[in-house]
């Protein structure tokens, strides 16, 4: 291994673990919000689906 390696693995090993516990949260949240996205699109389909032709949209 090249002798500059010794200097440089401390401070990767202190900041790895960050930036892979910020990647699991960037994609859980990512995941969190393009759900609540499909969920908001199914639930406005479903309520067009289900409203009486004869009245008008709830205000």
């Amino acid at each position: 291994m090249p002798e500059w390696w010794s200097d440089v693995w401390p401070y990767l090993a202190a900041i790895l673990p960050t930036i892979c516990v910020g990647f699991l949260f960037y994609f859980i949240i990512k995941a969190m919000i393009e759900g609540d996205r499909r969920e908001r699109i199914a639930q406005a389909k479903w309520e067009k689906e289900h409203q009486p032709k004869d009245s008008s949209p709830p205000k």
